[in-house]
């Protein structure tokens, strides 16, 4: 475990985003100042990003679900490293609790564990129940969790072989009402087109994926307030999971590959109708964790502009989950760039510095 260390005055200077002002910037007792703090040594000049923000990812988790705490930190080390320094797990099979002790790895803002019908979702990851079980389940992840529940909403359906809704409207409903009862949100992994009416219905606060979503239900997502987080890093794996599953399951893998095809006019006709897209990269389970930089790049090519994409991943999104930027008396969470991020995303894989906490990480 790292021992708690008391930050040491710091200085950066750059252009600090979003305003895109020149500024001086100080880091005293590991918050943000701009008041000069003197003895302050100078640790880096450039362009100035709060900390990134993965806003889906699986601290804990592999292929094979649960991991020992050694990948744990690794896990945590590669997303900080890319510069994601506020975590968002959206299911994990692990405890990653004992990160809270330590000030080199990234907060997380967990979900708990998945919420799954039985054998319906990827082995290990999740609490396989029935319907009636929901609530009650719905209820102990909320208070386990940090403000967040995760539902499986859709999955491979083996009487119809392809994707299929989880959940009965009456229970997600009830399950959602219990959760914002005990001021949860609640959010769902859909993939599909059809268990999308009934979790916007029921008053869902997030879609995870929502690579089905249609025009009409993305203006009541725009209307409701409810965020979308794509994941777009992960749907361009669709072919290789259509590919997987062709031959026991023809009609899931049509569907996604139709999916995969029309995902970046999906995404960015979301963006158009006014939904809040935020940048997550599912990493933790098929894919690598620090992919923030190429989520953003993906989001971009999705049509949404650069300053809109970074955002996705940066101010907005710390916004969104209740956490400061790099205003006065924030914690000094932040990345600096040698070169401006929004003449060209593709800077974001290549962080000159990042602070996290006040403390020099890398």
């Amino acid at each position: 475990m790292s021992p708690a260390r008391a930050p040491a005055p710091l200085h950066v200077r750059g252009v600090v985003l979003p305003a895109a002002e020149h500024q001086d910037l100080w880091v005293r007792d590991g918050r943000v100042t701009y008041e000069p703090v003197p003895g302050a040594d100078t640790v880096a000049a450039g362009w100035v990003v709060p900390g990134l923000v993965d806003a889906h990812c699986h601290v804990g988790l592999d292929a094979g679900g649960a991991v020992p705490v050694e990948e744990q930190e690794r896990q945590a080390r590669a997303e900080r490293d890319a510069g994601a320094l506020l975590l968002r797990d959206a299911g994990s099979a692990a405890d990653t609790r004992w990160m809270d002790q330590r000030d080199d790895l990234p907060p997380i803002i967990r979900a708990g564990r998945h919420l799954a019908r039985t054998k319906r979702y990827i082995r290990g990851y999740a609490h396989e129940i029935e319907p009636e079980q929901l609530v009650g389940y719905v209820e102990d992840q909320a208070r386990r969790g940090d403000g967040w529940v995760k539902l499986v909403g859709d999955w491979i359906d083996r009487d119809t072989g392809d994707l299929g809704p989880c959940w009965p409207r009456s229970t997600m409903q009830a399950a959602i009402d219990a959760a914002h009862a005990l001021g949860a949100q609640v959010t769902a992994h859909v993939f599909g087109e059809d268990a999308l009416p009934d979790l916007l219905g029921a008053g869902i606060d997030c879609i995870e994926h929502g690579s089905g979503l249609s025009p009409d239900l993305m203006e009541v997502m725009a209307e409701r307030g409810v965020a979308l987080v794509p994941t777009l890093v992960n749907i361009a794996n669709f072919p290789g999971y259509a590919d997987a599953g062709e031959a026991k399951f023809p009609a899931y893998a049509a569907r996604m590959r139709r999916l995969h095809a029309r995902r970046y006019d999906t995404i960015g006709a979301a963006y158009e109708a006014g939904v809040a897209v935020y940048a997550g990269t599912d990493a933790g389970g098929v894919l690598p964790h620090g992919l923030v930089a190429t989520e953003v790049l993906e989001l971009a090519a999705a049509g949404m502009p650069p300053a809109a994409a970074l955002g996705a991943a940066a101010w907005d999104a710390r916004r969104w989950l209740g956490r400061p930027a790099l205003e006065e008396g924030a914690p000094a969470d932040l990345v600096v760039y040698p070169a401006d991020p929004l003449a060209d995303l593709a800077v974001l894989a290549a962080p000159s510095r990042i602070i996290l906490r006040g403390h020099v990480v890398r």
